[in-house]
């Protein structure tokens, strides 16, 4: 029986607009079908959970810290008689993990572990969220522009994209790194932290921004010829109108969807040039520092590389299974 039936049958006549809203999944908004079909996907959901927690653990680190009683600077092993041998290694099995230090020592400085991976993280998802929003501001901006004025501008800019993408990405950071902090301090100065923190930004967002704005100018090309935006060109809307009120509601989907995909590559790729010595440096706790230093001791204490090694994993995939979740949400063709 249906939903009107019913309610004749009860006697209080046909339901209104609102009832016949709820029940029926047209009525819905793109926005609640998309988070009810998010809701319905167990791994997405689990995985949302996964990448929140890293966040807060992130934001929170100096809190966490705080009530642990450590911090990631002070050598603990070098302070205190028995913590490490005459090698440099902590004396007690498995690291040194123990009630006091929850996972261990770092070999030859004597620092706290969980410690230095609470500000690991806080450092390279810092780093990794700075550069998603540059390099997606910068692709709405230019691959709008391309896909909506067409001519000689979508020319230009997509040369340029065909230009940048042709780079080899990780020899161009690796190479640029010194360069740009060169730009910011001499050569003989110490560089500052957020000089380095600066310098991954610019130079991760420089070759970070192409393929979001492909997409975009790809969608917008084929957007500007429907008719909702040719009623709003022949009603006297201003370009920017059309582009604000027309064209970027519709390009929602794409902009998340490659959004969550970029974050996690960013991390990676920022803690790689840590690890090869042009990103963040001592004492500067680090994702990438501290695969440096594992790679080094890992044939006498295995143990350090396990947490930042198995860390990363969970995030990179749990934020890939989020992607993945995301863009099956807004596809209108999944089926839950």
């Amino acid at each position: 029986m249906t939903s009107l039936s019913k309610a004749a049958a009860a006697g209080g006549g046909p339901p209104g607009p609102e009832a016949r809203t709820a029940d029926v999944p047209g009525g819905r908004s793109p926005g609640r079908l998309m988070w009810r079909r998010f809701r319905r996907d167990r791994a997405g959901t689990i995985s949302a959970g996964v990448v929140l927690f890293f966040f807060a653990v992130g934001l929170l680190a100096p809190v966490i810290a705080h009530f642990y009683g450590k911090d990631p600077y002070t050598r603990y092993g070098q302070q205190r008689d028995g913590l490490l041998n005459e090698f440099g290694y902590p004396v007690a099995p498995n690291g040194g993990i123990s009630g006091e230090f929850w996972f261990g020592i770092e070999p030859i400085l004597g620092r706290d572990v969980f410690t230095q991976l609470l500000y690991g993280i806080r450092t390279s998802l810092l780093v990794a969220v700075a550069v998603t929003l540059l390099a997606t501001l910068t692709a709405i901006v230019l691959g709008v522009a391309a896909g909506y004025l067409g001519g000689r501008t979508d020319f230009l800019i997509g040369r340029s994209i065909d230009l940048l993408m042709a780079f080899p990405n990780q020899l161009f950071f690796v190479a640029f790194m010194p360069i740009v902090v060169a730009l910011f301090v001499a050569d003989t100065d110490e560089t500052p932290t957020w000089v380095r923190a600066v310098a991954m930004v610019l130079v991760l967002w420089f070759l970070g921004w192409m393929s979001l704005a492909r997409i975009l100018r790809g969608t917008v090309l084929s957007l500007r010829e429907r008719e909702f935006v040719e009623a709003a060109r022949v009603s006297g809307a201003s370009p920017w109108r059309i582009i604000r009120r027309e064209l970027l509601p519709n390009v929602v989907t794409p902009i998340l969807v490659q959004s969550t995909l970029m974050l996690p590559n960013f991390v990676t790729a920022a803690a790689g040039l840590s690890f090869l010595g042009v990103g963040f440096i001592e004492p500067t706790p680090d994702w990438g520092r501290m695969f440096a230093t594992g790679a080094q001791v890992f044939e006498n204490d295995f143990t350090y590389m396990f947490f930042p090694g198995g860390a990363m994993v969970i995030f990179i995939v749990a934020f890939n299974l989020l992607g993945d979740s995301v863009r099956d949400a807004f596809d209108p063709k999944t089926r839950h």
